[in-house]
């Protein structure tokens, strides 16, 4: 069974129009996991980017958390997730979203802008959706 996390960049295609919103619609129905730090990251675009307020940024990032579980930064993800920046080259941000995905047992990791198809560990596969 398929154990799913969603990226940032996922999450930031519901503020949009178009068949990338359908798409990440749909993945983020399915409820996901996520991590605080895709939570911190859509926070930041949606002030800075988006220009939301900070009651509509909490209001979006509320919808989010009720579609999708969402897993903790830890000393673990850190720790994980220094490991996996330096093995695979991910950045530091990104590096901490794939850790949590793989404490979290996912095996799919839903993505825009990583290494599309990469099999992280022998378990977590990172996909673009919208290939």
């Amino acid at each position: 069974m398929s154990v799913e996390f969603a990226d940032t960049n996922i999450v930031l295609y519901l503020l949009d129009d178009g068949p990338k919103a359908d798409r990440a619609e749909a993945i983020l129905g399915q409820g996901p996991r996520i991590s605080v730090q895709v939570l911190n990251e859509a926070m930041v675009n949606c002030r800075r980017k988006a220009g939301l307020d900070w009651d509509d940024t909490g209001a979006f990032l509320a919808g989010i958390r009720a579609l999708c579980p969402v897993e903790e930064l830890t000393v673990q993800t850190h720790d994980v997730g220094r490991a996996l920046a330096q093995r695979y080259g991910f950045s530091v941000y990104d590096a901490m979203i794939v850790a949590a995905a793989l404490i979290a047992g996912c095996t799919t990791l839903w993505t825009e802008d990583m290494h599309a198809g990469l099999l992280v560990e022998g378990q977590l596969r990172l996909v673009n959706p919208f290939v």
